[in-house]
């Protein structure tokens, strides 16, 4: 390996707060085939079987994150959780928080059509360095690594900055548990042309699960979709707090029982 890209590599690490046993899977983790296919090297190795890789540990590093912070949610709920965290756009923004794209070795055709841009690249190599540690260190270590990049937006159940698409989200809910897509209606429109504002609702299987305010259509919606996902998260730990209360009323029932 080259002395200038060793050095890179190695102030990458410093900021990723990991350090490789075998850098070469770094390298490796951020060399897209577009570079191999156009330098024909014979001592690099493109990023795609690391990727591979990578989304199957990330997918489960994320489910295992998930359920840990939130040990009362739903199968669904943390369903739409995670695809919300893992997918394409989110590991994209996350490349970009780690300046990923400074070590990123891409072919000049590809550069050239924005390549560094591209969120499909981006994301993919995201996912290789998950699967580059992995492959380093094993899964634990890989684990530490994912809950350190994604403990910012699992703080609350609040979607944050990488929950950007409410719909979406409430799409994957909707079909999980009622096997329905949401339907979205606008109810009212008020204000001047210029200045117009928009309130939609959602419904699902007939029952109005939300409504917003926007300045658009698609933002009305998207603000139903959000307060549906938040009254869903509500009702969800109600019942599962009013679960715990019967179990424990069970519990102490049982116990007095058997004192007699």
């Amino acid at each position: 390996m080259e002395e200038k890209r060793l050095a890179s590599l190695k102030e990458l690490e410093s900021r990723l707060g990991y350090q490789f046993n075998e850098i070469g899977w770094l390298d490796k983790a951020l060399t897209h085939r577009s570079f191999i296919n156009e330098t024909a090297s014979t001592e690099k190795v493109s990023n795609e079987v690391l990727e591979f890789l990578g989304d199957a540990v990330l997918n489960l590093g994320v489910s295992h994150l998930l359920l840990q912070k939130f040990p009362e949610a739903r199968e669904g709920t943390l369903s739409m959780r995670r695809a919300q965290l893992v997918k394409q756009s989110s590991l994209a923004f996350l490349f970009k928080e780690l300046r990923l794209e400074e070590h990123l070795l891409l072919g000049k055709g590809e550069l050239s059509n924005g390549g560094m841009k591209k969120s499909s690249i981006l994301s993919d190599a995201y996912e290789a360095l998950i699967g580059a540690i992995f492959m380093d260190s094993g899964f634990y270590q890989a684990l530490e690594i994912i809950e350190h990049h994604f403990e910012p937006y699992l703080q609350t159940k609040t979607p944050s900055v990488l929950f950007d698409d409410f719909k979406s989200l409430l799409q994957i809910h909707s079909q999980q548990a009622h096997g329905l897509s949401p339907q979205y209606r606008v109810v009212k429109e008020s204000g001047p042309d210029h200045d117009k504002q928009f309130q939609a609702s959602v419904i699902i299987d007939g029952e109005v699960k939300g409504t917003g305010w926007g300045k658009s259509k698609k933002l009305a919606e998207q603000e139903a979709a959000r307060n549906a996902l938040e009254e869903i998260d509500k009702m969800s730990n109600d019942k599962f707090q009013s679960s715990n209360e019967i179990q424990s009323t069970e519990c102490q029932s049982s116990k007095e029982s058997s004192e007699f």
